[in-house]
């Protein structure tokens, strides 16, 4: 179904009973990548899962940019009346859910990113040159969404003060530097880097995310301290 937003149609896929779930997608990608995931959450919460301006069946616009996809969702919290949803994004949903919880702090009840970079720097140097090229022939403005965002520095992840909980594969696309950097500027973060794992192998049709939101959601946390990591 649709939502009109921000003078975008947004498309999600809604199912389940319970509290309140979004789920993101990375770039170039639709909320189908979630099919097995939605199935297990649904079971004991309702899973809102978006598609993004530009992408699956949601509307197109000129422009496009994290901080305008970030608005995208507080707008979409806000239009169905969503009280405190948790969000799990992936890749470039993960930086959208950032910067929701540093613009927003109020929005959310939880966050959980995986493989999200606070800077274009943050991607191996191989991956951006793989980036560049598919641009130079493409000219995708998702492409070169990634090759000149996100810019997210530290006075923005402090912002954050719901519990966040930070993802990554061993053999991730973005740097393990980068996705530390994360986790030392939010206070009470956890980070869990997955042993054998690739950027999308534990997120894409598969069952592997579950395990770790579920353990995550039953920490009992407390905000502005550092529980120990998982």
């Amino acid at each position: 179904m649709h939502v009109h937003v921000n003078d975008i149609d947004l498309w999600y896929e809604v199912q389940g009973i319970g509290p309140p779930v979004i789920l993101l997608h990375g770039n170039g990608e639709d909320h189908r990548i979630f099919d097995i995931l939605i199935g297990k959450l649904s079971a004991s919460r309702t899973v809102y899962a978006l598609d993004s301006r530009c992408h699956g069946r949601s509307g197109h616009s000129r422009e496009i940019s994290y901080a305008m996809m970030a608005e995208d969702v507080a707008a979409f919290i806000r239009a169905l009346g969503l009280q405190k949803p948790a969000l799990y994004g992936f890749s470039d949903g993960g930086i959208i859910g950032l910067l929701v919880a540093s613009t927003h702090p109020d929005l959310l009840s939880s966050l959980i990113v995986s493989g999200a970079n606070t800077h274009p720097a943050g991607v191996k140097a191989g991956w951006r040159h793989l980036f560049t090229v598919l641009h130079f022939f493409s000219r995708s403005k998702l492409m070169e969404l990634m090759l000149k965002e996100p810019d997210i520095h530290a006075d923005d992840l402090l912002k954050i003060s719901v519990p966040l909980l930070v993802l990554a594969g061993e053999k991730d696309i973005v740097k393990e530097s980068d996705t530390r950097y994360i986790v030392l500027h939010v206070p009470g973060a956890i980070l869990k880097i997955l042993l054998g794992e690739n950027h999308q192998s534990y997120v894409v049709h598969s069952p592997k995310l579950y395990d770790a939101i579920r353990e995550f959601w039953q920490l009992p946390h407390t905000t502005g301290s550092r529980p120990d990591a998982i």
